[in-house]
């Protein structure tokens, strides 16, 4: 809440108006992890939550000002690849910023390098799978000899 008055004070002459805005924006953010992804939803009239899956993450930044500095906080900054050129959501006022980085990146990657599943007991599935190997190895018979 501290970082929200600091942002209101900044508006000067908008300073009741925007303490008021960030103050109900500060009680009605919630973030939610699990095993699909990152929840965020926030606001009292007009109602948003975004739902990002970890696979979808394409880059996560850290910002911050001298002021969240000198408070110990940070945002999270999460981009994915849809297109747009801005940040896909921002996660405000972390104070234990580096953990929850990596804590996102590693949830990053396992999404992306997750090991291949099973082949199921679909016939056509499995001919899938076998034909994936088999291309494997000739991928790699290709490289050895051309090294």
């Amino acid at each position: 809440m501290t970082w929200y008055v600091w942002k209101a004070l900044a508006t000067t002459a908008a300073f009741p108006v925007m303490l008021a805005v960030y103050y109900f924006r500060f009680h009605t953010m919630r973030y939610r992890f699990d095993d699909e992804g990152i929840h965020m939803k926030w606001g009292l009239i007009f109602r948003n939550e975004i739902m990002l899956n970890y696979s979808r993450i394409q880059d996560i930044h850290l910002q911050s000002n001298i002021v969240e500095r000198w408070l110990g906080l940070a945002r999270i900054v999460v981009q994915t690849a849809s297109g747009s050129a801005s940040q896909e959501m921002t996660l405000e006022g972390i104070p234990d910023h580096n953990a929850m980085r990596d804590f996102l990146y590693s949830r990053m990657r396992g999404a992306r390098h997750a090991a291949p599943s099973a082949p199921s007991d679909d016939p056509l599935a499995a001919t899938f799978h076998e034909v994936a190997e088999e291309l494997r190895q000739i991928r790699r018979l290709l490289e050895e000899r051309d090294v």
